[in-house]
């Protein structure tokens, strides 16, 4: 007999879940609105639910942050199975970028807040860098082989371009049609590079 076996980790109640997703989202929107200057009050209060409810779910302010992060990281990642799965490949490629650069709008609005970090934000963002790097090579790859577009040399240069797109316009998501008009001329760029 085993005595010291351990128990599986209980699932979380489904209010719980919910707690914690809505704890998320409003910390995304007050973190991109007021920066460093975003209290866990403030959050809490957008949320919906009292403070030691988000004490509970993010015992520190580090925790709420890296959750933020990680969550909206992992939305991306997600993102690009789901288009791959449904769209032609250009369409899908299309899609996740404009995704990607409100993915990065947000970053920037955080990027105070990534820095404030105790433990710093290298280790957080070379994850979700590796992971980045993974899915625009997986889109543009899709989108070659489907002769959908031409060979890109660095498929990470697209997004590079975007990124200083957000850095250029302050993060501001009002730069969404101009970012989507940048991401049209890439895209037919890459459509006239295709073999005839």
């Amino acid at each position: 007999m085993i005595e010291n076996a351990e128990k599986p980790p209980r699932k979380p109640r489904a209010d719980a879940a919910r707690n914690r997703a809505r704890l998320i989202d409003a910390a995304k929107s007050v973190f991109a609105e007021r920066g460093g200057a975003a209290s866990l009050e403030e959050v809490a209060r957008a949320a919906a639910v009292g403070i030691g409810t988000l004490y509970r779910h993010f015992p520190t302010r580090d925790a709420l942050i890296e959750a933020v992060y990680r969550n909206e990281s992992d939305q991306l990642v997600r993102a690009a199975s789901e288009l791959a799965a449904t769209r032609p490949p250009v369409d899908a490629l299309r899609e996740w970028m404009r995704l990607f650069f409100t993915y990065m709008s947000v970053k920037h609005g955080m990027m105070e807040l990534l820095d404030s970090l105790a433990d710093g934000k290298s280790s957080l963002t070379a994850a979700s860098g590796a992971a980045t790097k993974q899915t625009i090579d997986l889109l543009v790859g899709n989108a070659i082989a489907a002769g959908e577009i031409g060979n890109v040399a660095e498929p990470l240069d697209l997004l590079r371009a975007l990124a200083g797109m957000v850095h250029f316009s302050g993060g501001r998501v009002n730069e969404e049609a101009a970012a989507h008009a940048i991401i049209d001329i890439m895209i037919s760029g890459l459509q006239a590079n295709r073999p005839r």
